[in-house]
């Protein structure tokens, strides 16, 4: 009789079979996540249950949270997935939360002595912090502040280079956390992108200038075509003037060989007796005669460039711990390209923006400055925030902050490196 029915309102049963299996589907999938969540918290307070001297006051936290990132989702993805395992740690978490866009710059100016800088939301979170943190004055003694960085963004660039990948969000967000709580390192560059009257801005991807730059940004507005957006923002932009060339004066300079690490541990303090020879022998002796160092011009490289696309990018995507110069990468992509192609090159550069196709000139620089003819139109693209198009220079900060990075990471780059 159960199966009469069935057959006789096949449309009500197919519709309620399918129904059932995505409610258990959801349901294992939370489940899951529950049991992930647990498990990390669960390492988090092994770390909490440590043992610390009574004179030694707790770590200092300040997490910057961007509740509008990821479409207004990532308040709540960082209460239920970060927040506990960071206070089950054992850490003195502050949390400061962004209310509009530039905010965490005008916070970073006014924030006091941290043990540790928490950026919780995308790349455009991750730019203003660092921005904010190194325009302060005392920018040299908290650029030393370890920064960690939980992925919550649509675009988290950064997360490709600190964590493994994970198609979970949850893990993700638990795993990158963790990192943070087991405190390896890795030094990161710093691009400093300085206009003529405006503050110096400062990246940690890169900036991006042109037509796919453009096309990427109008995404968004082809969101009814579904997958096929990508390929529409892309097409109909080659409606307009075409071929569609950018005109800039580049000067560089070359790359610069890589001082050795300074060491962590400072020499101990010599006796009192040694240091009271010492200044008394200075004393005492001679003034030596100061002799002329001379300057070396500094070797420029000038270029007129005409292309599609102009990207100047750090190594951070391909962090190499043990290479002996200092550069970031500049790709200035020909302008001789067919329509069709720049529709199926802009979808890869949806996946990777700094991709630098073949027929590209690519550059290694430590410095560059970028001339842009007067009445030029159109805006930059730095660590995927958009800021208007000016003539600026570009100087890289080698090494300048350390991010807590997973440690299977560091391995494979150490293992990598030694290959």
């Amino acid at each position: 009789k159960v199966l009469r029915t069935l057959r006789n309102h096949w449309k009500k049963t197919t519709f309620g079979v399918c129904l059932l299996s995505w409610g258990g589907n959801w349901l294992y999938g939370k489940h899951c996540d529950n049991l992930l969540r647990r498990a990390a918290c669960q390492e988090a307070q092994a770390f909490g249950n440590q043992l610390i001297p009574s004179s030694m006051p707790l770590k200092k936290a300040t997490v910057f949270l961007n509740p509008a990132a990821c479409k207004g989702k990532a308040r709540n993805l960082f209460e239920k997935n970060a927040a506990p395992i960071l206070h089950l740690s054992g850490l003195d978490v502050t949390v400061v939360k962004t209310d509009y866009e530039g905010q965490a710059k005008k916070l970073l100016e006014l924030m006091e002595t941290t043990d540790l800088i928490i950026i919780a939301g995308g790349d455009g979170t991750v730019q203003e912090v660092i921005t904010g943190l190194l325009r302060r004055a005392d920018e040299a003694v908290f650029s030393k502040i370890p920064i960690g960085f939980i992925p919550l963004g649509k675009t988290c660039t950064l997360s490709h280079t600190l964590y493994p990948e994970s198609t979970n969000q949850v893990q993700h967000i638990t795993n990158a956390t963790l990192a943070i709580l087991k405190g390896e390192t890795v030094p990161l560059d710093v691009l400093q992108i300085k206009g003529e009257k405006e503050q110096p801005v400062f990246a940690v991807t890169g900036l991006r200038w042109g037509s796919y730059r453009d096309a990427g940004v109008k995404v968004s507005k082809y969101w009814y075509l579904g997958p096929l957006k990508t390929k529409a923002a892309h097409f109909f932009s080659t409606f307009k003037e075409w071929p569609q060339k950018h005109q800039a004066a580049l000067m560089y300079l070359g790359p610069t060989e890589r001082p050795p690490e300074e060491p962590e541990e400072k020499p101990s303090r010599p006796p009192l007796y040694v240091r009271l020879y010492r200044r008394l022998w200075l004393y005492w002796s001679s003034p030596p005669k100061e002799v002329p160092q001379e300057v070396t011009p500094e070797d420029w490289e000038e270029l007129k460039l005409s292309t599609i696309e102009l990207s100047i990018a750090t190594r951070n995507r391909q962090l190499d711990l043990t290479r002996t110069e200092d550069f970031m990468d500049i790709c200035i992509e020909a302008d001789t390209v067919s329509k069709g192609q720049f529709v199926n090159r802009g979808s890869q550069k949806m996946r990777d923006p700094h991709m630098c196709p073949e027929g590209s000139q690519c550059i290694q620089a430590s410095r560059c400055i970028l001339q842009l003819p007067e009445g030029t139109e159109g805006s930059f693209g730095i660590d995927n925030e958009e800021y208007e198009a000016m003539p600026v220079e570009v100087k890289l900060l080698p090494r300048k902050l350390r991010f807590f990075c997973d440690p299977r990471m560091r391995e494979q780059m150490l293992h990598a490196a030694v290959q």
